[in-house]
């Protein structure tokens, strides 16, 4: 999650990594919790690895799916993917491509690590371990993503 918050909002990184989750009870977190449970019903989903992240579901190990509600927010979910199949390779197992499925767009999107993305992954951890490390929490965003984030009261009330 933290890898995909570093691009919505380095806020809401920070907030997640101390612990200021708000969450639980949002209706779009419940939403999206209801399409991933609902769809692809046929396939076994949620693999956790190391403890740290929960893939949704794997085909034939050589193709990683993330499945996500709608396309607002792709460059963090796209990076998410990355991040994923590099975790995976660190462990020799070699994902061909990950894809991001859109049940409710009935859209799909292919993600593909690159050789110069596994560069840039290792500087955004570097620079989330410093973003989560500061003591003052990054100031919003001010974005038109803000208004459906279950920080929002939290941020500008």
């Amino acid at each position: 999650m933290m890898f995909y918050y570093y691009f919505v909002c380095q806020r809401k990184l920070w907030c997640f990594y101390n612990n200021i989750s708000l969450e639980k009870e949002n209706e779009n977190v419940l939403l999206g919790k209801i399409l991933d449970e609902t769809s692809y019903g046929r396939i076994s989903k949620h693999i956790m690895l190391d403890e740290t992240i929960n893939i949704d579901f794997l085909s034939n190990w050589k193709v990683l799916h993330e499945i996500k509600k709608s396309r607002s927010i792709e460059l963090a979910s796209e990076w998410q993917v990355k991040y994923y199949m590099y975790l995976l390779r660190q462990k020799d197992i070699n994902i061909e491509k990950g894809v991001l499925d859109y049940p409710l767009l009935k859209k799909r999107k292919e993600v593909f690590l690159l050789e110069e993305d596994t560069v840039k992954i290792s500087e955004i951890i570097q620079d989330i371990e410093r973003i989560v490390m500061t003591e003052k929490m990054p100031n919003p965003i001010d974005s038109r993503i803000c208004k459906k984030c279950a920080y929002f009261e939290y941020c500008y009330i």
